[in-house]
């Protein structure tokens, strides 16, 4: 009997974690998403979403939504949200603070390479590190997701020119980390989204841009879904009080 117990606790435990690790979205998932949502034809998506995003103050994208829980205390909002937070951000140093006091939690984590694209001369590898803030009162949660810069790399022997010349490709050095400078043709830059397509017409990177932007937009919407389900239904589907 006791081995019985502990065979299904193992199970649900299981079950458990396999739900908790589809909380995370890859890149390649994020794009499926993005694409049955807004199409693969980046240009024509990221002009039509322009039309309905506003910059905030410091021309950053930002999106906020308040989830209704009608009933929930705040320190059971916090569980549960806390919760997610703690089992879809593996690293450590994703979550910067943890309030339960203030009700407060803010999760910084880059999602690496949401757009890889091959230009004239350049190829480019853009990351985004959004901002999640999420405020927690009772009955209710606000989720803020902010996003001011695309992060890029740029390999400069990695364009269409340098195909017939493999050889002399350095594009595989680019998850080289972040303070290795021995590659010249490899530079890190940050795009001021403000200062990009759509919401500049004429732009040098318009197609890498106009991806990033609906790749960026889609992430956002992800957040926001995923926090309202923890909300209302938790993360496992039987994480609730009666047990």
């Amino acid at each position: 009997m006791l081995k019985m117990r502990l065979w299904v606790m193992a199970t649900i435990l299981l079950c458990g974690l396999g739900n908790i690790r589809a909380q995370l979205m890859k890149s390649s998932d994020l794009e499926k998403y993005a694409k049955e949502r807004y199409s693969d034809k980046w240009v024509d998506a990221a002009a039509k979403l322009a039309k309905e995003l506003t910059l905030d103050k410091n021309e950053s994208l930002t999106y906020q939504q308040v989830v209704e829980a009608p009933g929930k205390t705040k320190d059971q909002l916090y569980v549960a949200i806390n919760y997610w937070a703690t089992a879809t951000f593996k690293d450590k140093q994703a979550i910067t603070l943890n309030d339960k006091e203030m009700g407060c939690i803010i999760v910084s984590s880059t999602i690496p390479d949401i757009v890889e694209h091959t230009g004239t001369v350049n190829k480019y590898a853009v990351s985004i590190t959004p901002i999640i803030r999420i405020d927690i009162k009772e009955g209710r949660v606000r989720v803020t997701t902010t996003v001011q810069n695309y992060d890029v790399m740029s390999d400069i022997s990695g364009g269409w020119l340098s195909l017939a010349e493999p050889d002399k490709k350095t594009y595989g050095d680019s998850k080289r980390k972040a303070d290795d400078k021995t590659n010249p043709n490899l530079y890190d830059m940050q795009w001021e989204i403000a200062k990009h397509y759509p919401f500049v017409a004429k732009d040098a990177q318009k197609r890498t841009c106009a991806k990033a932007l609906v790749m960026t937009h889609a992430y956002a919407n992800v957040v926001m879904d995923k926090v309202e389900e923890a909300v209302r239904n938790g993360i496992v589907g039987n994480d609730n009080e009666d047990w």
